[in-house]
């Protein structure tokens, strides 16, 4: 050990190609997407310049790949961490529905392609089962620059990516049972292990994520050291990565459940403030080593049979996919942008095709074009992304123009959304001179504020690293004022998890929104039309006759029990017979106001219907 440190200590570490890598995507990255190609398309270019095939300055891309693949890990960790197990589970249609029928149906006609193409049977579904497998980064990292990853599109797209994850086991034990017969076969206690130990891989992954992870993260966040956090939080995910790849599993799909199993975690916002650095290097990377990895030789003496290839079967997944949209009812336009989107192999290709070599099922060569035909379908991509602007009306993107961005603002009271409520809302705010920092993403919005005299930041409030730079950390009250229900829960609950000596006011969407948000850990919400209803309300009976006196006295009874109403539904079921009779009361109060007499039955029946039908706002 000593000997080889001397000799290191000698000869220095080779710093040329980690600056070379450093200098290409610096360079190379920004310049593209100033040219509108994108930064994928940049970080490709810039890996085959360096690589074999360019300058010849990294002759061995294998071992960049190997370590950049990481990133696809990391990535798949921060992507679970905002996947809640319910929010799991209401996809599952989605994942297996959907998944299962893409995955199936593009299997099944690229394996025609290939046997069309002169390759034989096995041989034909190996190719083309690879290439149905979508690149996770390539298109995670598209979605995650348009901010697109939340939206529905954007979470089928994910929902199918993930079946497409999980389809490499069983196509990975697919590839063992073709494999030609060594003439040893396997007992029956070596399958039923070779079974057993994924699955004991996985419960054991959930048990040290529901019962160890949480204690551990608790104990270490006590010690105030920033970086032990950080070692901790990649300790998780390569941890959980190893232990999946050791079982025969996807590191990816590990990374995932670990980052699921952390979703309810108070610690969740500061693992995924920890891991995002390196996930941005680690998948820039990763693009790095792909472009290196596009041998032009190898394309240049089989260009042919991989042009027809990339061809065939870009268009196939493609047709496929848009055809499968449709079907299940998606416009035009999101069938299209997935059927470009994921039109392309993935990074999950080049195990099964390595795997495939491994068994004896196709030679080197061939493994040389199927993996080619992968990348150059991988290159493409963004290409075909710049051509969909054409083809599909343009998007209109906002100009900076006279808009400042957050920074250090230190505000007692912080208002995030200057929408309608959020202008109304702060006016008291300012009659008494309070001192309040607002910030919002409608640049068009702040424009018009500041032509009034309003100083409105640009941020987006859905951020740790823009609420800490809107001082949330230094707010005695934070005002979560946007428009958007899912927007509104995720700033509650970094706020909750981050901040928790801030009081937190919320506008709720309707009264579901209100419960989740107090859940959420909000001290106030209010439904954005509760009140201007009740005042609308108390308006039209005293046009039709009633004083003030008697309409005010209404308008607070209909508070009031509405007021029971919400309280008890944040009770919960265990308290459903008393909500039954309170509801009953609350019925026969109304009716006696109206002058009505209802037999008791009648109001039963009334209150049964409510209870089924959806709730009110």
């Amino acid at each position: 050990m000593v000997g080889h440190a001397a000799e290191a200590a000698a000869h220095g570490v080779d710093l040329v190609p980690i600056v070379a890598l450093l200098g290409a995507a610096v360079i190379g990255v920004p310049l593209f997407k100033r040219l509108g190609l994108g930064s994928v398309l940049g970080y490709l270019a810039a890996g085959l310049l360096l690589g074999p095939s360019g300058i010849g300055l990294i002759n061995d891309p294998e071992s960049v790949l190997t370590t950049a693949e990481l990133g696809v890990v990391m990535f798949l960790f921060i992507i679970g961490l905002e996947m809640e197990p319910a929010k799991l589970w209401a996809l599952r249609k989605q994942i297996f529905g959907l998944g299962v029928i893409q995955v199936g149906a593009s299997g099944a006609l690229l394996t025609g392609v290939g046997v069309l193409l002169g390759f034989a049977p096995v041989v034909a579904f190996i190719f083309g089962m690879g290439f149905v497998l979508t690149s996770t980064a390539i298109v995670m990292q598209i979605l995650g620059e348009r901010g697109e990853l939340s939206t529905d599109s954007g979470q089928r797209m994910v929902s199918i990516l993930l079946l497409e994850d999980l389809a490499i086991v069983p196509l990975l034990a697919v590839v063992a049972i073709l494999a030609p017969s060594s003439g040893e076969d396997m007992d029956m206690v070596t399958r039923v292990v070779s079974l057993l130990i994924p699955i004991g891989a996985v419960l054991l992954l959930i048990f040290v994520g529901r019962r160890i992870m949480n204690p551990l993260f608790a104990l270490l966040a006590s010690t105030k050291l920033r970086e032990v956090m950080t070692a901790a939080a990649l300790l998780v995910v390569l941890g959980a990565a190893l232990l999946f790849q050791a079982s025969g599993l996807s590191m990816a799909m590990g990374a995932f459940l670990a980052g699921v199993l952390l979703s309810t975690s108070t610690f969740r916002h500061q693992l995924e403030a920890d891991v995002e650095p390196f996930r941005g290097i680690l998948l820039g990377l990763f693009f790095l080593a792909v472009g290196m990895s596009l041998d032009l030789t190898i394309v240049g003496a089989n260009w042919q049979i991989i042009a027809m290839s990339v061809v065939a079967y870009m268009l196939v997944k493609a047709g496929a996919i848009y055809l499968i949209a449709r079907l299940l009812k998606s416009s035009h336009r999101e069938a299209l942008e997935r059927a470009v989107l994921m039109g392309q192999g993935g990074e999950f290709a080049f195990v099964l095709y390595t795997t495939a070599v491994s068994a004896g099922i196709i030679d080197g060569p061939t493994n040389a074009i199927f993996t080619a035909t992968v990348i150059v379908s991988m290159v493409l991509t963004p290409f075909f992304i710049i051509g969909l602007r054409f083809v599909l009306p343009k998007k209109e993107e906002q100009s900076m123009d006279g808009v400042e961005e957050v920074a250090d603002l230190s505000a007692k009271v912080l208002l995030i959304g200057f929408g309608r409520f959020g202008q109304i809302a702060s006016q008291p705010l300012l009659a008494m001179h309070h001192s309040v920092s607002i910030i919002d993403n409608d640049t068009d919005m702040i424009r018009a504020a500041a032509q009034i005299g309003f100083k409105v930041y640009y941020g987006d409030g859905t951020r740790l690293d823009i609420l800490r730079a809107a001082g949330a950390d230094k707010a005695d009250i934070i005002l979560v004022c946007t428009d958007k229900k899912e927007q509104t829960t995720r700033i509650a609950e970094l706020v909750r998890d981050e901040f928790p000596l801030a009081r937190v006011m919320a506008r709720a969407f309707d009264r579901g929104h209100a419960i989740e948000l107090i859940r959420a850990g909000v001290d106030y919400q209010m439904r954005e039309v509760f009140e201007s209803a009740l005042t609308f309300g108390g308006q039209v009976i005293q046009i039709l006759g009633a004083s003030a006196e008697e309409a005010e006295e209404v308008v607070e009874g209909v508070r009031d029990r509405d007021q029971q109403r919400f309280d008890l539904q944040m009770v919960g079921d265990n308290k459903m017979i008393a909500g039954r009779h309170l509801l009953i009361s609350n019925a026969e109060e109304q009716a006696r106001e109206g002058g009505v007499s209802l037999p008791e039955a009648a109001v039963e029946e009334a209150v049964t219907k409510s209870t089924q039908a959806k709730q009110p706002a």
